[in-house]
């Protein structure tokens, strides 16, 4: 399949043309960028050199439409609102890496990006691209709106509970961590080596855009959710994410083995999410570079609460990664193709 991405420039872009360089059923027929057209994508990547030959091209819809089968956007929010609607009507499909079609609520959405929303008909055609618990939606889908990093972190990790009802809905709190790639390539104060380095930083606090995102789904799965606590702090590395997640325990007869064995029926033949052994809790490492969600859960019967770890690599499970996920599963191929690989270490 021919495949056109838009925001290339980007690091969830650049890690686009990582994967699917490698993706034994897609050919990159063009990458675009409306501010850089006409240069190498090796000029602003050297890495690539002697490895891609493409250059940046402007953004056409209409010429792009007669090309690709798909199309991605990584661009950012506020930009992929209005383009992907023009792909959309030229019939061409498309996976947006944006958060522009996550939220359903139009009011919800320029409440916490502090931008225009999409058209609300559009944002009803586009499918929440959670591979593993939508996977039906998305076979069928020709508009599948990728989840942001941190919602798959802390969704996969709360995924089995919730569902279940397990936890009282109204006693959740995530504490997130990330590295400083999940801010994006653009210089900033927040990101700069010697405000990052040897520094931990809580940001967004209360105010972060993926709230809403988070709460939607947990909603969708169980109708007595509330609100939840998230709290989201920069750490002086490149990639990752670790979410760790509490929650009260409904039935204080709960135990961390009753716990692991619901997390393992959960994501039996879901290949991507792995679960630790009791006592083993994952780090960033282990799934540095991978489409892997790593997952370690516990029960302390002192508090009668439970603890998920969740890890991902953000630039990967939580963007690039799970679009291709996405796409493998849309076009009808292994969900794995393209994507099962170890991850890098040390």
């Amino acid at each position: 399949m021919k495949v056109a991405i838009i925001g290339v420039t980007g690091y969830s872009g650049i890690e686009l043309v990582r994967l699917l360089e490698q993706h034994p059923t897609v050919t990159i027929q063009s990458i675009h960028s409306s501010s850089q057209a006409g240069t190498k994508l090796t000029e602003i990547y050297p890495h690539l050199g002697e490895l891609i030959e493409l250059s940046l091209s402007e953004i056409e819809p209409e010429k792009i439409a007669k090309e690709v089968d798909v199309v991605f956007l990584a661009t950012p929010s506020g930009i992929a609102s209005t383009l992907a609607i023009e792909f959309i009507d030229l019939n061409v499909k498309v996976i947006d890496l944006s958060g522009d079609f996550r939220l359903q609520d139009p009011n919800e959405y320029q409440t916490w990006y502090k931008k225009t929303p999409a058209d609300a008909s559009y944002l009803k055609k586009a499918v929440y691209g959670l591979s593993e618990w939508n996977k039906e939606d998305i076979a069928q889908a020709n508009f599948i709106s990728n989840p942001g990093c941190y919602p798959t972190a802390t969704l996969l990790g709360l995924a089995p509970l919730i569902t279940t009802g397990l936890v009282e809905e109204s006693s959740i709190i995530i504490d997130a961590k990330s590295g400083v790639s999940g801010a994006g390539r653009s210089a900033s104060l927040a990101t700069h080596y010697t405000e990052i380095n040897e520094n931990l930083k809580i940001y967004k606090v209360n105010q972060h855009q993926h709230i809403p995102e988070i709460e939607q789904v947990l909603a969708s799965w169980n109708g007595n959710m509330s609100s939840i606590t998230f709290s989201t702090h920069l750490v002086p590395m490149t990639r990752g994410i670790m979410a760790t997640i509490y929650a009260n325990v409904k039935d204080k007869e709960t135990t961390t083995e009753k716990l692991l064995d619901l997390y393992n029926q959960s994501y039996k033949g879901k290949p991507f999410v792995r679960i630790k052994q009791p006592g083993e809790f994952p780090y960033t490492k282990e799934v540095y570079g991978s489409n892997f969600c790593d997952i370690g859960v516990t029960y302390d019967t002192r508090t009668g609460r439970v603890t998920i770890v969740s890890v991902i690599d953000n630039l990967v499970k939580g963007a690039a990664g799970q679009a291709i996920q996405n796409l493998n599963i849309m076009m009808g191929i292994d969900e794995r193709t393209g994507l099962h690989r170890i991850p890098v270490f040390p």
